[in-house]
């Protein structure tokens, strides 16, 4: 009985996609890895380079750089493409080439016969998410944007920090826009399964001087200070888009805040935003639907109705 090999494909070999490539290696989360970029040199090389990696690392894995027919047997595919970041920018200012950048990419892929899932990193994410799954004709299942998932890891590490206790000890989430809209529930967010609003009550000498605000501007703000120390987010983002990979192809049923078309959830049709999802080998098994404020709820439908703005002007 033939065994078979689940695949990924990388496409754009920049900085993130990179990253993302040397995450999935690392983690041996794929039998085959294939890279493909506008510039072959580059695919050949960051493919090159990551093939010399596996003889330390134990991994049986296949890495090499490819072409759009690469993509007729994969399992997923990650669009990492995007152009080179301009001070002063928002993700949202960079829709439009975003936009020429999709377009060139995802109709060769799905010309391959490909029918896997796509993860899209790309920004703005949200409306490329949509954009993506409008140009591949996939079930908004199948297209998955990694959204809120990088702010939300951000805001685990701060609070994990500021309580002294593992990340994996907190459960919190941005939703809405990844981007300078997004929202943080604090209603939802828990420390050890207490709630976080109630830890800060509870803990006023220690806590007294936790400002909320001033917690959600920093999770906003971080990225474009890193972004201008260093031209690029890349570890953060390449380990949120590896878990994402690692639950979609080993069947995990895993909560991630993704970017998932709503139909209906928080009262939202027909646009994709950063919220909980279930994801496994479907990709999107279902959307979880919180109990939020009312103020919470007013910021999220604040955060979608710009990700709606911006989705308009390309006939979404």
């Amino acid at each position: 009985m033939a065994i078979g090999r689940s695949k990924v494909v990388v496409v754009g070999t920049g900085s993130v996609g990179a990253a993302v490539a040397f995450d999935i290696v690392m983690n041996h989360v794929c039998d085959d890895l294939v890279l493909i970029d506008i510039n072959k040199e580059k695919s050949w090389a960051e493919a090159t380079d990551l093939q010399h990696s596996l003889g330390y690392n134990g991994s049986k894995m296949k890495v090499k750089d490819g072409e759009y027919d690469d993509c007729k047997d994969a399992d997923l595919v990650v669009i990492a493409a995007a152009l080179p970041y301009i001070t002063g920018q928002t993700r949202l200012d960079m829709m439009e080439k975003a936009a020429g950048i999709m377009e060139s990419i995802v109709p060769p892929i799905m010309k391959s016969g490909f029918s896997g899932i796509i993860v899209v990193i790309t920004n703005p994410v949200d409306v490329m998410s949509y954009y993506v799954h409008k140009l591949s004709g996939l079930p908004v299942n199948k297209v998955i944007g990694t959204g809120t998932a990088l702010d939300s890891a951000r805001l685990k590490y701060h609070l994990a920090d500021v309580m002294n206790v593992d990340p994996q000890s907190v459960h919190a989430l941005c939703m809405g826009e990844h981007g300078d809209s997004q929202v943080i529930p604090w209603s939802q967010i828990t420390v050890g399964g207490k709630k976080f609003l109630d830890i800060i009550n509870d803990n006023k000498v220690r806590l007294g001087k936790f400002n909320i605000d001033s917690v959600s501007e920093d999770i906003k703000m971080i990225a474009y200070r890193i972004v201008n120390a260093k031209g690029a987010t890349t570890f953060g983002i390449a380990a949120t888009t590896v878990q994402i990979i690692k639950a979609v192809l080993r069947d995990e049923n895993k909560v991630i805040p993704v970017s998932s078309m709503l139909n209906g959830e928080y009262g939202e049709k027909d646009i994709y935003a950063g919220v909980p999802a279930v994801l496994n080998n479907q990709g999107i098994k279902e959307l979880v639907e919180y109990h939020l404020s009312e103020n919470e709820m007013a910021e999220l439908k604040k955060s979608i109705a710009i990700i709606r703005d911006y989705s308009k002007k390309l006939n979404l």
